[in-house]
């Protein structure tokens, strides 16, 4: 005899999807925000352009991985486990940046 499996179709949790659509929304809408920046505001505000967009990119992986990779649900320790090393990667990326500069203007 032959086994007949059988798929249980579960309702739409209608929460998860508002919740979805809203982090969606966020997401387009602060990339609106960056093209918005990108061809209106003129080249002479360089620093000020590259200072919004990393704040704006950082704004924007955060609402990623918290909501989609639902790391935003999680024990704070995790979290920590996560965010911390992050934070020495960007803290040893700054130094790298310092001592290149320190570097070139020794040579030139």
């Amino acid at each position: 005899m032959e086994q007949v499996s059988q798929v249980e179709v579960k309702p739409v949790n209608k929460e998860k999807v508002k919740n979805f659509l809203r982090v969606m929304w966020y997401l387009a809408a602060i990339t609106a925000i960056e093209f918005g920046i990108a061809f209106t505001i003129p080249h002479e505000y360089k620093w000020g352009r590259i200072t919004v967009f990393i704040l704006l990119t950082i704004v924007k992986a955060y609402y990623i991985v918290s909501e989609f990779m639902h790391l935003g649900h999680e024990k704070k320790s995790l979290k920590m486990s996560i965010v911390l090393p992050l934070l020495f990667v960007v803290f040893l990326i700054f130094i790298m940046l310092y001592q290149a500069q320190a570097i070139y203007e020794l040579i030139n």
